[in-house]
């Protein structure tokens, strides 16, 4: 455990400040505030993606988030990324899921299900069939991955057919049918954070030449076809797409994102999605401005935090008072809310901020620095 001590984090007699804890509607939920808990994958799931009680206790404990994004869960065995995440193509990972709905509800919250395929993220020691990863392109991960015996150099993965990325919407779909069974109130579809629908967006990880790659208006395509999809099963006012045009991670290149965004929220737009998530947003960015002009509907933003950790003494409420101004409807909080339960009424109060504890047991199976942080 770390031994630094966080600041006290800042008041909100500002107005601008005040918002945050003013209601907000993304589509068919109404947010008592306009704080959002970011999701974050910390497996304590089975290895067949199975969600243990211990997740539903964690959940339960910030339900007074605006709204929870539940951390991400496979559609598909090919789609897992790393040991124990939570997966929503089987029966058991729905009963696991309503049990975590089923906790934040009773506390009065509201819970959505994120839906993520790892594709070339991913290892065959990783999943329960032994499946290679699939990708819209055969260009292996750099730098590795981590699997239940330790890091390992990541497999080329498969390229992807047509047959392949037309599976894959219907697992998409399939998976946010599955998501309302768990009784969640909605789900995000994850185009994000170097995963499966972003390889699609990047030139760095699509290196296609048939209707999924090449131009802008193909690389969007495969994006387009799964948020229709979900569309189709749950309804618009359901679902948020979460993006994230600045983040590097897992290799991916963004130095076409000032063409490919724009033109992906403008295919989606007129859908009247439940609201865009903005990952590791940058309010003072031109594209930033761009994409909030051109999105017809409610925004959430992530802040950019910036490197290296611990997080800001204040868990980045100054960054997502700056996003509020620059047009977010709502700001998504996320390491600030695993070391913070009760993170709204701390921000509420002005009350200091207990800070993450930056070890493996972040990842581990047992309820350290997960539903052990503290209250006030």
């Amino acid at each position: 455990m770390t031994n630094e001590t966080a600041a006290p984090a800042g008041t909100a007699s500002a107005s601008t400040d005040r918002r945050l804890f003013e209601p907000v509607r993304l589509g068919a939920l109404e947010l008592p505030n306009r704080m959002v808990m970011a999701p974050m994958t910390r497996n304590r799931a089975t290895f067949a993606g199975v969600p243990l009680p211990l997740m539903a206790e964690y959940y339960g404990q910030r339900a007074t988030a605006g709204l929870i994004v539940g951390e991400a869960s496979t559609p598909s065995p090919a789609g897992f990324t790393y040991p124990e995440i939570a997966g929503l193509y089987d029966d058991a990972q729905v009963e696991g899921w309503r049990a975590v709905a089923d906790a934040v509800h009773a506390e009065g919250g509201l819970l959505v299900l994120q839906i993520e395929h790892g594709g070339r993220i991913g290892h065959p020691d990783n999943n329960p069939g032994g499946l290679l990863p699939l990708a819209p392109s055969a260009v292996r991960l750099p730098g590795g991955i981590h699997t239940p015996t330790g890091h390992q150099e990541a497999p080329v993965p498969v390229e992807m057919t047509e047959a392949d990325v037309k599976a894959a919407v219907g697992e998409f779909a399939a998976a946010a049918r599955n998501a309302l069974r768990a009784d969640a109130d909605g789900v995000e579809v994850h185009a994000a954070n170097g995963y499966l629908l972003n390889q699609f967006l990047s030139s760095s990880t699509n290196r296609r030449t048939d209707r999924y790659g090449d131009s802008v208006e193909n690389k969007i395509r495969f994006v387009v076809e799964v948020v229709e999809a979900v569309v189709a099963e749950v309804g618009a006012e359901r679902t948020g797409l979460r993006i994230s045009p600045w983040n590097t991670g897992n290799g991916i290149d963004v130095s076409d994102s000032e063409a490919v965004f724009p033109a992906l929220l403008d295919a989606l737009s007129p859908l009247g999605l439940a609201y865009l998530h903005v990952g590791r947003a940058l309010p003072g960015e031109a594209l930033f401005g761009e994409l909030r002009r051109r999105w017809a509907g409610p925004l959430v933003a992530n802040p950019e935090l910036g490197d290296p950790l611990p997080i800001p003494a204040d868990g980045g409420l100054s960054k997502g008072v700056e996003l509020l101004e620059a047009g977010a409807d709502a700001i998504a909080f996320g390491r600030a809310f695993l070391a913070n339960p009760d993170l709204v009424a701390r921000y509420e109060t002005g009350a200091a901020l207990t800070p993450v504890r930056e070890d493996r047991s972040m990842y581990g199976r047992g309820p350290e620095a997960y539903t052990d942080y503290p209250f006030l």
